[in-house]
């Protein structure tokens, strides 16, 4: 080989290694958890179609599903929903990405039903292991190389509980370095506890630190650290005349010790379910849909001590199941609940609510992801939207009815251009993006 074949020879050598490396830095295509792959449901989806055709978005397939409430994830082709059959337990399911066919399923006994029955919560995915956590607490770390548990545990029955939250247990688990964390539920009370994530053994726990919660934990930066941030509802008199009355709370504590930090104890929420949203440089937004809709806070940290100032607090914004979108400084949810219907809301950083769509059209509870500077959108009921954010009011670029049944209040995800959503009866596959 001459010098000048030789040259270029590296040369080539050295663009195919750069365009390799390029590739390998790109952000992952998978949806590992609940509201993606940063817990705030943003997508790095590129190519979202802006324009559908007049019946809707193409449906690549349809797989027959129970009822519930509990979205899927992907990761490397597989999607991963944990179904439920009341009579007898939990089921893990595995089916192909590409055509909906099942490649595997895992059954455990948990027979049992609660108010608004079926499933709860969303998988996790880490590596070759995969989280799941049923409506009566059964936690389950499955190998999905074998489709086999490698340990369970239950975080009702381990901590003392002896009776199941009113509206079941709704954790998403989360996993943080070597930690796998969840809120564990002892009814009226509930705290927090991290396993090793591939033995199962207990890293640390803590004491019962508020009232019942429906909300998975979330990470949240405070002072460039990674603060576990957890809201706790207040007392739910309805359910629990017997109870002292008490407020709840929203609690940051240290994640690889569970050493408590700070607390905010002024929230006022009796069903909490969405979880800690981190609005930037410190601040924190918990919204919920009962008595109070939404509270800003931030935090400081000075000479080792914290600091909490309260930014606003207020109920003409709100969620009821899930955090809202933060996008460009402004803050999209569903407020709607048994006592308002506001719609599709908009707020600004500074509590300042621009518009709402009330009932036209209605969203109820649905679920949201933003992905290349749009809101895909299911409105709770039977339709998915692709919405343009925009403060100066609701711009809906497309809408199409794709769901049968009601109360179809899932998270999405969203992987490779495909949009995954259930209702009460199947979960399908929609194309969204070029």
């Amino acid at each position: 080989m001459n010098q000048k074949s030789h040259l270029f020879f590296t040369a080539l050598l050295l663009f195919i290694l750069a365009v390799s490396c390029k590739q390998a830095q790109q952000p992952s295509q998978d949806w590992p958890q609940f509201l993606g792959p940063d817990r705030n449901s943003n997508s790095s989806q590129k190519g979202i179609l802006r324009s559908w055709p007049e019946n809707g978005p193409e449906v690549l397939w349809t797989a027959a599903i129970g009822p519930g409430y509990g979205g899927p994830v992907i990761k490397d082709g597989r999607v991963y929903l944990l179904d439920r059959k009341e009579e007898t337990g939990d089921i893990m399911r595995c089916f192909d990405f590409n055509d909906g066919k099942e490649l595997w399923s895992f059954s455990y006994e948990a027979p049992g039903s609660s108010s608004f029955p079926g499933s709860r919560s969303v998988p996790t995915i880490d590596g070759d292991r995969v989280y799941s956590c049923g409506p009566d607490g059964d936690l389950y770390c499955f190998d999905i190389n074998t489709n086999k548990p490698v340990w369970n545990k239950n975080i009702r029955k381990d901590f003392g509980g002896s009776k199941m939250p009113v509206w079941a247990i709704s954790q998403c688990p989360l996993v943080y370095g070597d930690l796998l964390i969840v809120s564990y539920s002892q009814d009226p009370n509930a705290g927090l506890v991290a396993y090793n994530k591939l033995t199962g053994s207990i890293v640390w726990q803590t004491e019962a630190i508020g009232n019942e919660t429906y909300a998975s934990p979330s990470i949240i930066k405070i002072a460039g650290e990674d603060h576990l941030v957890m809201a706790f509802s207040s007392t739910n008199t309805y359910m629990h005349k017997e109870t002292e009355i008490t407020p709840g709370k929203i609690v940051g504590l240290k994640p690889q010790t569970g050493e408590i930090l700070w607390q905010y104890d002024k929230w006022q929420n009796v069903i909490q379910i969405a979880p800690p949203l981190d609005a930037g440089e410190g601040k924190i937004v918990v919204v919920g849909g009962y008595d109070n809709g939404t509270v800003m806070i931030q935090v400081e940290k000075t000479n080792n001590e914290y600091s909490i100032k309260e930014i606003f607090y207020h109920n003409d914004f709100g969620e009821h199941t899930k955090p809202p979108i933060l996008h460009n400084g402004y803050f999209y949810g569903q407020f709607s609940t048994n006592d308002r219907r506001d719609g599709l809301c908009c707020m600004s950083m500074d509590g300042r609510v621009l518009w709402k769509t009330k009932r036209k059209p209605d969203f109820d509870k649905g679920s949201m992801i933003l992905a290349e500077g749009l809101i895909l959108a299911t409105d709770g009921n039977q339709n998915l939207y692709l919405i343009q954010p925009d403060t100066t009011g609701f711009k809906p670029l497309a809408s199409a009815q794709l769901l049968e049944t009601g109360q179809n209040w899932a998270p999405l995800a969203l992987a490779d251009g495909k949009l995954l959503v259930r209702d009460q009866t199947k979960l399908l596959c929609v194309k969204v993006a070029r």
